[in-house]
């Protein structure tokens, strides 16, 4: 909570007993460790009790309704309906009448309690947003990652085949597609994760739409396996939802450290398109783009988003079918020219589903000839298909959107980032520049290869900060690739980077004055 700002406590709460559950030495009500911010105290606990006296509630359930006691306020707070949620109560507890009613009671109370209580001096007026017309839910990043392919599948024309190995935080994306067997999607859930990509990459030579979902120790576990679907140029998408690492390390936080392992992590030359969507709602489309791009380039294709993603949620407008745009596939059928390892105008070489007839091919992870697809030793072509292979990756950049900036086209400073960042970033800039700071913002959802303007960007500001939930893995592949020098925040804790750090830091880059 920044200075100044405000603070409403539960004044019941804190008794000896909490006090000492928390670890405190003494009631920070009664020393001046709050005397930064706008305390108010409510007897919460005490008040809800009194709102629901005479419900046939054990005193156990009767305290869990102090949330909407409290929910109940802040909308009196806040001047916003209680309708909505009233309607949720019913929806939610409507095997249990008892609940809605005391449910409903607390809320209700609350607000009655802001109505006539003269402790607060200050309301606030938030209008509702302003979003286009359609049907609303909230949405999880695990489950519009799981839509996202669903919807490429019925685009693209293909079966949806995910092989996968349970682990958190990604094993919801695979309990979500198994529900939709309507859909003709398929899921195996296999012993071990190099099983589950491995049986991905069958799929993918049998023409599905193939993916495999994993964390961090996982996608170690799988990068032999990927550098196979490297060598046989099969399409598979490899979903990572990172988590705070090494090893073992913190299964339900959030982290950004594996952005080095998917763009790297594999033995020899053996590159892959790497993306990272940047919000619970766009993992939807970005899983549409990882499939878009994997079909289109015969490529392997790692989609990042992280835990925080994964488990956070947002309201999501449906779209549409007819919205989203067709995903081309051509398997090749006809005999006459057919060689397994030519190429079309992307670098793509043919897919030709087994079975049929006259297109029988060798695939395998020992290197194969240029054109022909026989097993090969040969120096120099050895080093023509590690470029081929390398060349097709890079000219995906040609087919991607550029990189977007949000505030001036020059100045100052960029805060540049990439996945799960993206919201403290842009209220952080928000922020700096209500202060009269001169700050622009940029968010990558294409990692390898980089949108081909990134560099030009770049260099339209005098400073570049990176924030990372990592030690700069971001920073070192823009370093690497442009020679430019960029600053650095890095903060590892498995839990989101907080606005003031990031607005700190911005303050401190631009020594404290407004930067114009």
């Amino acid at each position: 909570i920044k200075n100044d700002g405000t603070i409403i406590v539960n004044s019941d709460a804190f008794d000896v007993k909490n006090l000492k559950l928390a670890n405190y030495d003494n009631n920070p009500l009664d020393d001046d460790s709050l005397s930064g911010y706008h305390v108010f105290e409510v007897p919460i606990t005490s008040l809800t009790a009194n709102a629901l006296e005479g419900l046939p509630l054990s005193p156990k359930e009767v305290s869990r309704c102090k949330n909407f006691f409290a929910l109940g306020l802040m909308y009196w707070l806040y001047d916003r309906p209680l309708q909505n949620t009233e309607e949720w109560i019913k929806s939610k507890f409507k095997k249990k009448p008892e609940y809605v009613e005391a449910n409903s009671k607390a809320l209700q109370a609350g607000h009655k309690f802001g109505e006539m209580t003269e402790i607060f001096t200050t309301r606030y007026k938030v209008e509702p947003a302003k979003l286009p017309k359609g049907i609303y839910k909230n949405i999880s990043g695990n489950e519009a990652t799981a839509l996202g392919f669903l919807a490429a599948s019925v685009k693209s024309g293909l079966p949806l085949f995910l092989g996968s190995y349970p682990i958190t935080p990604a094993s919801e994306i695979l309990q979500f597609i198994s529900n939709y067997k309507n859909f003709g999607a398929k899921t195996f859930q296999a012993e071990d994760e190099i099983a589950g990509i491995t049986s991905a990459i069958g799929a993918s030579f049998a023409g599905h739409l193939a993916i495999t979902t994993t964390s961090g120790p996982g996608l170690a576990l799988k990068t032999e396996a990927i550098g196979l679907a490297v060598m046989t140029e099969l399409p598979i998408v490899v979903i990572n939802v990172q988590r705070g690492g090494p090893s073992t390390g913190l299964p339900t936080k959030t982290e950004q450290a594996d952005l080095l392992q998917a763009v790297y992590g594999r033995n020899g030359e053996a590159p892959v398109c790497v993306l990272a969507a940047r919000t619970p709602r766009d993992c939807f489309n970005m899983a549409i783009e990882a499939s878009r791009i994997a079909l289109k380039y015969m490529t392997p294709v790692i989609l990042l988003t992280d835990g925080y993603l994964a488990n956070g949620s947002e309201p999501w407008r449906i779209p549409h079918v007819d919205e989203i745009t067709e995903i081309k596939v051509d398997f090749r059928k006809d005999p006459e020219g057919f060689y397994p390892y030519s190429r079309d105008e992307n670098l793509a070489r043919p897919w030709a589903i087994p079975g049929t007839p006259n297109l029988e091919h060798r695939i395998g992870g020992l290197e194969k000839s240029n054109i022909y697809g026989n097993v090969s030793y040969d120096p120099d072509n050895h080093d023509k298909m590690v470029k081929l292979r390398t060349q097709k990756v890079k000219n995906i950049r040609n087919d991607i959107p550029d990189l977007k900036i949000d505030g001036e086209q020059s100045g100052e400073l960029l805060v540049l980032g990439w996945g799960g960042t993206y919201g403290t970033i842009k209220e952080a800039v928000a922020k700096a520049n209500n202060a009269g700071l001169n700050v622009s913002q940029a968010h990558l959802h294409y990692i390898n290869p980089l949108p081909k303007n990134t560099e030009a960007v770049l260099n339209n500001y005098k400073k570049v900060l990176i924030p990372e939930i990592n030690l700069g893995q971001l920073a070192r592949l823009i370093r690497g690739e442009f020679l430019i020098r960029v600053e650095q925040l890095n903060i590892v804790r498995g839990l989101p980077l907080k606005v003031n750090d990031i607005l700190e830091k911005i303050t401190e880059l631009l020594g404290g004055g407004n930067g114009k």
